[in-house]
């Protein structure tokens, strides 16, 4: 099936039933979750991968914030869920790896499973450093390969047929190492469990790095 014709139909189902598929994994903890993981965010921050907006009421009132979503299906959802959600946001359709903004733009860039879906983690992740200012922070919350061998091995079994229903989402990206790698400084890296959901996601990596 040609990317553009799996886009325009998959793409738009799964942005459509992408809430209710999360409902079940944010009702059992990850909503508060997430909460936790944007509190130290501060100044003009950045989300990337905004998705539908499932972080939207988790950000502190207090920055400013700017919202990014290459995904047209998914941008559009975002959009409604801003508009009644009473805060003051921009929202911008652009992918990781080419972010439109100037050097040093931002003091917070933040980004919820994302790197398992981006193309290419490493320009990414360079894009994030370029638009952070010296110092700033990227927070990352990411489902990631499984540290336990004998998982890792159905994740990469099974990561065809899941980056299909997924749209893209490669299940089985060691993102601890590409991070580690990148022109960011890891502060912190903490291993756990996505509640609520299916084994091949269920690994996590929540964490802090800096410009």
């Amino acid at each position: 099936m040609p990317r553009r014709v799996y886009d325009a139909t998959w793409g738009r189902l799964f942005a459509w039933g992408y809430d209710a598929f999360q409902r079940r994994a944010e009702d059992a903890g990850m909503r508060e979750r997430r909460g936790s993981f944007l509190a130290d965010a501060s100044g003009r921050c950045l989300e990337i991968g905004s998705g539908t907006g499932l972080n939207l009421e988790q950000w502190p009132r207090d920055v400013e914030l700017v919202l990014s979503e290459p995904d047209p299906h998914m941008a559009a959802r975002l959009r409604r869920k801003l508009s009644g959600s009473g805060r003051n946001a921009e929202v911008v359709e652009a992918p990781a790896e080419r972010l439109p903004f100037p050097d040093a733009s931002f003091d917070t860039v933040a980004l919820t499973y994302v790197l398992c879906t981006v193309p290419e983690p490493r320009p990414a992740l360079m894009e994030i450093a370029r638009v952070l200012k010296p110092g700033g922070r990227f927070l990352f919350l990411e489902h990631v390969r499984s540290p336990e061998p004998g998982l890792a091995r159905w994740q990469d079994r099974l990561h065809g047929a899941w980056y299909l229903f997924a749209h893209g989402c490669h299940c089985n990206r060691d993102t601890l190492r590409t991070i580690e790698a990148s022109p960011l400084q890891i502060e912190r890296a903490e291993r756990g469990e996505i509640p609520g959901t299916v084994a091949l996601v269920k690994p996590m990596l929540l964490g802090s790095a800096r410009r």
